[in-house]
């Protein structure tokens, strides 16, 4: 007696259904691995119900729904007889509860030291604040009992200065004679209303001075023996001999040679 066999029986198998899809849609392996970008030899694989070269059950079942989008096939039916042939698709574990303890359970709160430094800080700095402004208001003189104002001490004006003559100043002439040498001959030429041209040379001929004298400037030459000079514009010139002032040195615009020894003051 025989057994007829049941529709399951007779189902292709799945490579074999991708496999017919394929043809019946006129398309190659290579059209549908452009197309689906599983590589060549996986999809002949996949045909030829070998499905050791997608790398896990996950990956094959990703490849059996592209290949069956891509013939024209409804993939959910494949992917059942895929997990049917190789023992079912494992049951997921439920993470809610775990998730839900760990979020629920907390650690016990720390001492927030920062909170508490900060605090700290604000606290002292508003103390100092309001020291700073106490005092400052004790010093700027605040009302007072009777409606009145503390009067602020003022400073004590300034000295004013008492006007005091100046003496007059000693004739140049006379504080001159006294710090001199009374063995030397010193002379001092001030261009004093005007620039003035000097020459100055002492008794070995040693030029002591060649140039312009400009107004308000000086000159003092000393020697043993002589004093031998040039004044060019002599009356803008003031002259000290020996400390004295020697009247009358020239005119202005005027050339005047001079010469001194210790002895004098006398025009040479």
């Amino acid at each position: 007696m025989s057994i007829g066999n049941s529709p399951e029986d007779e189902r292709p198998s799945i490579g074999r259904a991708l496999q017919q899809a394929r043809i019946h849609a006129g398309l190659t392996v290579e059209e549908v691995s452009s197309t689906t970008r599983v590589r060549i030899p996986i999809a002949h694989a996949i045909e030829q119900d070998d499905f050791s070269r997608c790398g896990g059950d996950v990956y094959a079942r990703g490849h059996i729904r592209t290949l069956a989008r891509a013939v024209g096939l409804n993939p959910e039916p494949l992917v059942a007889q895929y997990d049917a042939e190789h023992g079912g698709r494992p049951e997921p574990t439920p993470a809610a509860p775990l998730f839900e303890a760990e979020r629920i359970r907390s650690d016990p709160r720390r001492p927030n030291w920062t909170a508490a430094m900060v605090a700290a800080i604000v606290a002292v700095i508003g103390f100092v604040g309001f020291t700073l402004f106490q005092e400052g208001d004790r010093n700027s003189g605040g009302p007072i009992a009777g409606g009145g104002t503390a009067n602020a001490e003022k400073p004590a004006p300034a000295p004013t200065k008492a006007h005091t003559t100046k003496p007059p100043k000693a004739d140049p002439s006379e504080s001159a004679i006294a710090g001199l040498p009374k063995d030397k001959v010193t002379i001092k030429v001030i261009a004093r209303d005007g620039q003035s041209w000097i020459s100055a040379k002492d008794a070995n001929g040693k030029l002591l001075q060649d140039g312009l004298l400009k107004q308000g400037e000086s000159k003092t030459f000393t020697d043993k023996k002589r004093i031998d000079l040039v004044l060019g514009n002599a009356g803008a010139v003031q002259l000290y001999v020996n400390g004295k002032e020697v009247k009358q040195v020239g005119d202005k615009g005027s050339v005047e040679r001079l010469s001194y020894t210790p002895g004098d003051p006398q025009a040479g």
